[in-house]
């Protein structure tokens, strides 16, 4: 990883821009009907345990079984695909884009994540952490729990079957989580951060930096 992270150029990035631009995919073919529309502010899901669905952005209809599409983040609608309006669209039809703020938490962890070791779900599954790593977070905090290849960290729930998964990465502290337990993470996605002792001192850089930056 690169120690000499060139501040400046990272954080004029996102004084320039800093939003996060998510793209908005059908899941499946159909035929769509939208229900916002450009510069039309959208709701994440809220609520304890966000029971409570973001706002409503299209309903794709295939073979009479219509499916509603709700906002899964905060922000403002932008190149809504009008034209696909009452119309059937394939599987992967990029349909509109959500141009999402960036908090101060948002932008350590962008950056985090290109000095930390990124351990990826293997599957599109539901994880946990494993009985023994969950106690010793319970008791000290994820970031006393160092970990090292071939530790079993984390269970995958796939298709009512349990999986315990080692550990593949490079030994460090886990220091952060990017799944919540019981929900579902596609496969490639980041589950955790872990940073290895060396490398503590720049994380603290960074995370300094930032909060001085956006303060």
């Amino acid at each position: 990883m690169n120690q000499d992270i060139n501040f400046d150029q990272i954080l004029d990035k996102y004084r320039s821009d800093p939003y996060e631009y998510v793209e908005i995919i059908t899941p499946h073919t159909g035929k769509i009907r939208f229900h916002v529309e450009n510069g039309t502010e959208v709701k994440a899901p809220s609520g304890t345990w966000r029971q409570n669905p973001g706002t409503l952005l299209y309903t794709i209809n295939r073979e009479r079984n219509p499916k509603k599409i709700h906002s899964t983040t905060t922000g403002v609608i932008a190149d809504v695909r009008g034209d696909l309006e009452g119309h059937f669209v394939e599987a992967g039809e990029k349909i509109l884009t959500i141009r999402h703020p960036l908090k101060k938490r948002e932008i350590i962890e962008a950056i985090l994540q290109k000095v930390l070791y990124l351990f990826p779900a293997p599957e599109n599954a539901k994880y946990f952490f494993s009985m023994e790593v969950q106690s010793r977070i319970d008791k000290n905090g994820e970031r006393d729990v160092f970990v090292e290849p071939g530790d079993e960290i984390i269970i995958m729930s796939l298709m009512k079957r349990d999986t315990p998964i080692l550990y593949s990465g490079e030994p460090g502290i886990i220091h952060s989580v990017y799944f919540q337990p019981g929900v579902s993470v596609k496969q490639g996605t980041p589950l955790l951060g872990v940073c290895a002792p060396e490398k503590l001192p720049l994380v603290k850089e960074i995370i300094n930096h930032v909060k001085a930056e956006w303060a």
